[in-house]
């Protein structure tokens, strides 16, 4: 495929679909628009189709990302009632990866609402600074704003102690409402 070779509809869609596939690391629409030759609308608009079609594609603050199906490794998840104002997320995010840990999305309970959900996906230092890097250039607010500080996370790790151990060390700072 030249890189002149602008990719029409269906067949740009399952190209992007393969490059999900494949990636190590989510792909952001910025990144597939100049890969494809499209606007990153066009893009949005592209995931979005595919989500209808069931296919397990995720948007997180560093990209899309495929959903491949889990590797035959123990994961534990646990869902953790964190309270902080938001100039604490930094710390309770490197905490959590610190210790082994992926947060794997925040949720709150809105009045009106309900439950709403969003994807976090951070594991490591880097994801973490990503991640808090998008919410400063968007101007965007955390979700636990809408509650004053109180938020759930889906946590995982590939042992319980370290669920364990770190749900010690939000407790030891006040973070985790029992």
């Amino acid at each position: 495929m030249s890189k002149e070779k602008k990719i029409l509809g269906e067949e740009r869609r399952q190209v992007i679909l393969k490059w999900l596939m494949e990636a190590d690391k989510p792909l952001s629409g910025s990144e597939l628009s100049k890969k494809t030759h499209v606007s990153r609308q066009v893009i949005v608009q592209d995931i979005s189709l595919l989500k209808a079609r069931n296919e397990p594609i995720m948007a997180t603050a560093q990209g899309y990302v495929f959903l491949k199906p889990p590797v035959q490794q123990n994961k534990y998840e646990r869902v953790i009632t964190c309270y902080h104002p938001p100039e604490k997320t930094r710390e309770e995010l490197i905490l959590l990866v610190d210790h082994g840990i992926t947060v794997k999305d925040v949720k709150v309970e809105h009045p009106i609402y309900g439950d709403l959900t969003a994807s976090i996906m951070v594991s490591n230092r880097y994801d973490v600074e990503q991640y808090l890097k998008q919410m400063k250039d968007t101007n965007s607010t955390y979700l636990s704003q809408l509650t004053g500080g109180t938020h759930l996370h889906t946590i995982e790790a590939d042992s319980l102690s370290k669920l364990d151990a770190a749900c010690d060390a939000l407790q030891a700072l006040g973070f985790l409402l029992d």
